[in-house]
């Protein structure tokens, strides 16, 4: 068993070509965890490009009022398409299959415990991917009964199959996760960050996936007439779906979260050169985090109550409370950023960069979602407007995938024993801040002009025409970034520069001395 990583010494894991000397049969069944890590990562990034297609093309729909190229029902089965791929099929496993990698190195563990369980998750995942594709379901990402019960075509039952298998799928990553945390021995008031946030994923993952699978076998059941239970037509309730459906739905806002966090707490003081603020608040947080994240789920479908009562005022408060944690996040960052210089290696190094960046965009994010909880707002005016989407957008694309990409040219070297091309990296990295930081706030603008969602046209107003316009040149620009970001790697991977022993020496902030290089944060 390797030793823990310390803030004190060199990483104890060096630069190595991986995916140059592993075969495709090594990668796909070992139960190295590197391997794991790998294959999810890949898998994961085929994802990202399918549904960002998807995206970009009814995008050039919506970039001027009028039907262009296609109707409401393409529309639609492209509009799920890109949901259910980038949160079930990229922005959830991409994070987790990062920290896959990240947790036995820190840790001090040789091995990812309960392999078998993970290569089980990875295939159901993808086996769940395929069948999206193939039965093209247009019952959008949350699939709303009884609407869901209503369209898809005669293979919408492969949709309905593809939720329960992205339900078995998440809880046996919990499984994986939780058994490779309780396998450290060094005391819990020594467990470094990572591990605190990989038990509240196991958590949410293995508390909240069950109710998951029940909702896409009742679908499955309700649509074959062997039940009525989320059916009005027959007898059933479509409010009885919304409690059980965002009983999961909201915890999983959190399962791509707590990774990304994660790797925070993993990379700040890696290229800071010192311990994080505050331990004690990073801990406090997540927990909290992990027990609030079930218990605001309602304002969800608050525009859905016509009298609000104590119920609804509850989950009014507890939403707002939400903030608590979050807030104890930022700031425990920003105070680490704070106490002392950056040092010009981390301000040049990438992971770094998309790490400021991801940071400022969850603070976006946060701010904004602050009116989700406010039961008259969401209600009367933002509930079904592209406001929602800015907030998520700004959340999943701006902090969690931005994370992703930190997390993927950091262990890059690590992989493939060379170094990116740092221009092709410094481009993608603004292309990406433009892209995203336009894409959101052109999306609130939207909310605050009212435009709704899930239409394929709309009127001609300028307040909507302009902004639609400029949304789908900041998706062209995501889009663009990318794709130089697939060709960096694919072009470094096999002709990039050797990368050195340590491939993020930490140069002094005033004397450009090298510094010991700490680890993740204890």
């Amino acid at each position: 068993m390797a030793e823990p990583l310390s803030t004190t010494r060199e990483p104890h894991w060096t630069p190595e070509d991986l995916l140059g000397t592993w075969s495709l049969r090594t990668l796909m069944l070992s139960d190295d965890y590197r391997a794991i890590a790998l294959k999810g990562v890949l898998t994961s990034l085929v994802m990202l490009a399918l549904a960002g297609l998807f995206a970009l093309t009814f995008r050039a729909e919506l970039t001027v009022p009028g039907i262009q190229f296609f109707g409401a029902r393409p529309y639609m089965g492209l509009m799920t398409l890109h949901g259910l791929l980038m949160v079930f099929g990229f922005v959830i496993p991409i994070v987790i299959s990062l920290c896959y990698y990240l947790l036995p190195k820190l840790l001090g563990l040789d091995r990812l415990y309960w392999a078998g369980a993970a290569h089980a998750s990875f295939w159901t995942l993808v086996a769940a991917a395929l069948l999206l594709i193939v039965g093209r379901p247009d019952f959008t990402w949350t699939f709303y009964a009884p609407m869901s019960l209503r369209v898809g075509g005669d293979l919408v039952w492969m949709g309905y199959l593809a939720i329960i298998l992205v339900g078995i799928s998440e809880f046996l990553a919990g499984a994986v996760l939780l058994r490779t945390v309780l396998a450290w021995r060094g005391g819990w008031r020594k467990l470094p960050l990572m591990g605190w946030a990989m038990l509240s994923e196991a958590a949410l993952l293995l508390l909240s996936t069950p109710m998951l699978c029940l909702v896409g076998l009742f679908l499955l059941t309700d649509w074959l007439e062997l039940s009525a239970i989320f059916d009005p037509a027959r007898g059933g309730s479509s409010k009885t779906f919304l409690w059980m459906f965002w009983f999961y739905g909201h915890p999983a806002v959190y399962l791509p979260l707590m990774p990304a966090i994660a790797i925070v707490y993993t990379l700040l003081p890696r290229f800071l050169g010192r311990p994080m603020w505050s331990y004690l608040s990073g801990v406090i947080a997540f927990v909290l985090l992990t027990v609030l994240s079930f218990v605001v789920f309602h304002h969800h479908f608050q525009p859905d109550v016509t009298i609000h009562t104590w119920v609804q005022r509850t989950f009014q408060f507890l939403t707002l409370m939400i903030f608590i944690p979050s807030t104890l996040h930022v700031f425990n960052w920003i105070a680490t950023l704070w106490q002392a210089p950056i040092p010009a290696s981390a301000r040049a190094a990438l992971p770094f960069k998309f790490t400021i960046g991801a940071i400022f965009m969850l603070i976006v994010g946060g701010v904004t979602g602050f009116l989700n909880a406010q039961i008259s707002v969401d209600t009367d005016f933002i509930h079904n407007t592209y406001w929602i989407p800015a907030h998520f957008h700004a959340m999943f694309l701006g902090f969690c995938a931005q994370m992703a990409m930190a997390g993927i040219y950091y262990l890059f070297p690590y992989v493939t024993g060379r170094m990116y091309n740092q221009a092709l990296g410094n481009l993608h990295f603004w292309m990406w801040q433009l892209g995203i930081f336009g894409k959101v706030m052109l999306m609130y603008a939207l909310g605050y002009a009212y435009f709704p969602r899930w239409v394929v046209d709309y009127l001609p107003l300028p307040e909507w025409t302009t902004a639609q316009l400029w949304l789908t040149v900041a998706g062209g620009l995501i889009g663009l970034g990318f794709l130089v970001f697939m060709i960096n790697l694919a072009v470094s991977a096999g002709r990039g520069a050797a990368a050195p022993a340590d491939p993020w020496p930490i140069e002094g902030a005033e004397t450009g001395v090298a510094a010991p290089s700490p680890a993740a944060a204890e």
